[in-house]
């Protein structure tokens, strides 16, 4: 839990922050900046749509961000409040208080941080450190972080802490260093080449007291993963490979079993032409530093997702979640810009994007040690289908004030693995989006989009309409309709009708909305939570300074 020394640490840090107004002064100093934001909902039952009804009515998240900046010193702290949270979101999170503070400096190279931070090795393969508020995530580390640059292109950290826990601290302790070596910057005779070839290494350990009366559990618990990086001309590629010892935990079923993952990108790229290829394989991969976690929380590493992260609305009823249990993938795509004057690109030119992603399960057979759960060949591909999809986008300007965005997307959802449900299996999805954007002058335009699902299960065929009409620079209005036409039970043909207000005003952006939400998974960069069914009214409001 944090003690109550933090808070006096986080009381001094403000004073410190606050510490440079002058007398009447009516502006913060230049050395601070931060950002404020407050989304608020009231909620209405609704039975139809399995809204659930809520005691408080009205619910916030909200935090404010102060940075201070003098020199090579830093510092910084965040203030959050969930009275009480929204509907989706963790409710151990209810509260408020400063769970993010830090203080640092640079100095000859060196670069220290005291209290939280951010940080990635490489891909995030054993570690990373981030937040995605839209998901509830947030495993910022609480302890030290070393940075140090002997020389131009020589990169060497450390790292040592705790990671937040909602309001408190997770009970492991995690270390880590890395070590990233570009030797185009470091060897003078490379500096001039068209080949840039980069190497970098990780060690990163958790440490948890094995308090378990049933099972002998590690308390240790080492990885190590090794990269490279190579770009020559319009080529590019990324390759790194992760390992970590026996694991067990609740998210694998306790099983002895050591992890891998393997990460491969590689790209060509010149102008009006890019091709892209990514590969991975993730065999029990989950590291959190306690063995009771579950969904987002106190995650160690990142296991990015390599399909497309579409964004259309009905789309993302169907978004895929990496598997760290294991996930076998490759994906691909296509970019065309075709130029105006030639015959695909037309008057004005003409952009296509295609890609295709293919996820299966990785090959398992029963282990003889049942507490290693099974074995595995390091390339073999099962045969269950996790995900598949594959879209083609094409953009044409049709006048000087009337572009439009056509997109197909086929995609294969296996819903009993990514949602843990039963009795579903595949689930089969055609969409097509048409997007018109009309610039009627300088300041109004309206935007349009239509969308249509075709689904062979679940819920069925979904149809949804948008208009959004803005007012440069300081207004908008939207309202967009979810129509779920072809779900087999007529009685639950519902429409998710929402509509928005939007006033913007330099670093102000202010809107208030009605929203009538369907139930399901929002995802962002391959990790997701669970949105439940709302009805209500919502209001948020942003500040930057």
């Amino acid at each position: 839990m944090i003690s109550l020394s933090h808070y006096r640490l986080h009381i001094t840090l403000m004073l410190l922050l606050l510490g440079n107004y002058r007398s009447g002064a009516q502006q913060l100093p230049s050395g601070i900046s931060g950002n404020f934001e407050i989304n608020s909902q009231y909620y209405k039952a609704d039975s139809a749509i399995e809204a659930p009804e809520v005691k408080e009515k009205l619910l916030n998240n909200g935090f404010l961000n102060l940075n201070y900046i003098n020199g090579d010193f830093r510092a910084g702290l965040r203030y959050e409040a969930y009275l009480n949270p929204l509907l989706g979101f963790d409710s151990r999170y209810q509260g408020s208080g400063i769970p993010f503070r830090y203080a640092g400096y640079k100095y000859e190279g060196i670069d220290v941080t005291v209290g939280n931070f951010y940080d990635q090795f490489g891909n995030g393969l054993i570690f990373r450190s981030y937040e995605e508020r839209a998901l509830g995530l947030d495993n910022a580390m609480d302890g030290i972080r070393v940075a140090y640059q002997p020389i131009s292109g020589i990169t060497l950290k450390g790292i040592v802490g705790r990671q937040r826990d909602f309001f408190e601290l997770g009970e492991g302790l995690v270390r880590g260093a890395d070590a990233d070596i570009q030797f185009s910057d470091v060897i003078e005779s490379w500096k001039d080449n068209k080949l840039r070839v980069g190497v970098g290494g990780s060690f990163v350990s958790k440490y948890q007291a094995d308090d378990d009366l049933v099972r002998i559990l590690p308390e240790n618990v080492a990885s190590y993963a090794a990269r490279t990086n190579v770009n020559y001309g319009h080529f590019a590629f990324n390759a790194e490979y992760a390992y970590k010892y026996n694991d067990p935990f609740i998210g694998n079923g306790f099983i002895y079993k050591n992890g891998e993952a393997l990460y491969l990108y590689g790209s060509y790229t010149k102008k009006g032409f890019g091709a892209a290829i990514t590969a991975k394989r993730i065999d029990n991969m989950g590291f959190r530093s306690e063995r009771s976690a579950t969904v987002n929380q106190l995650l160690i590493n990142y296991l990015p997702a390599i399909n497309k992260q579409h964004t259309y609305r009905l789309v993302t009823l169907y978004p895929y979640a990496t598997q760290p249990n294991g996930e076998m993938g490759i994906s691909g795509e296509l970019y065309f810009n075709f130029k105006s004057g030639t015959p695909m690109g037309g008057k004005y030119g003409t952009t296509i994007a295609v890609n295709v992603s293919s996820v299966n399960d990785i090959e398992r057979t029963p282990a003889i040690n049942d507490t290693i759960g099974y074995e595995t060949k390091f390339l073999s591909l099962g045969e269950t289908k996790f995900y598949q999809d594959a879209s083609v986008e094409v953009t044409k300007k049709l006048s000087k004030k009337v572009k439009v965005i056509g997109t197909y997307i086929y995609q294969v959802y296996n819903k009993d693995v990514i949602e843990g449900k039963n009795g579903f299996g595949l689930v089969t999805i055609h969409s097509g989006v048409v997007e018109l954007l009309w610039k009627i002058d300088d300041i109004h335009s309206i935007r349009t989009e239509f969308q249509h699902m075709l689904v062979n299960k679940d819920k069925g065929s979904w149809a949804m309409a948008l208009i959004e009409y803005s007012v440069s620079p300081n207004w908008s209005f939207a309202f967009f309709d979810e129509y779920n036409y072809g779900n087999e039970d007529s009685d639950h043909r519902y429409h998710y009708y929402n509509g928005s207000f939007v006033y913007t005003r330099n670093s102000n952006r202010f809107s208030l909305g009605y929203v009538r939400q369907r139930a399901g998974l929002l995802c962002v960069g391959g990790v997701c939570r669970v949105v439940p069914a709302s009805n209500g009214v919502s209001l948020s409001v942003t500040s930057r300074f």
